[in-house]
């Protein structure tokens, strides 16, 4: 059974979905700095989205826990 609209895995899940899909287009973004020859700009932005990178795998598990949870 999925969790009901609006519950909190549910809305932890879209905020997750979110976060992916701004870490894609902002690294397209960055292919276009990069390109124009703002490698220093580029290097900084990939930076900060290996972060968004390093805590994607623990946030996917601490979402999969949650939502066993609230089947429970």
């Amino acid at each position: 059974m999925p969790a009901p609209e609006h519950s909190l895995p549910d809305v932890l899940e879209r905020l997750y979905n979110n976060q992916l899909a701004l870490e894609a287009a902002i690294m397209e973004l960055t292919l276009l700095v990069e390109q124009q020859g703002h490698a220093e700009a580029g290097e900084n932005v990939r930076s900060a989205l290996q972060a968004i990178g390093d805590n994607a795998g623990h946030i996917k598990q601490g979402l999969a826990k949650l939502v066993l949870q609230h089947r429970e």
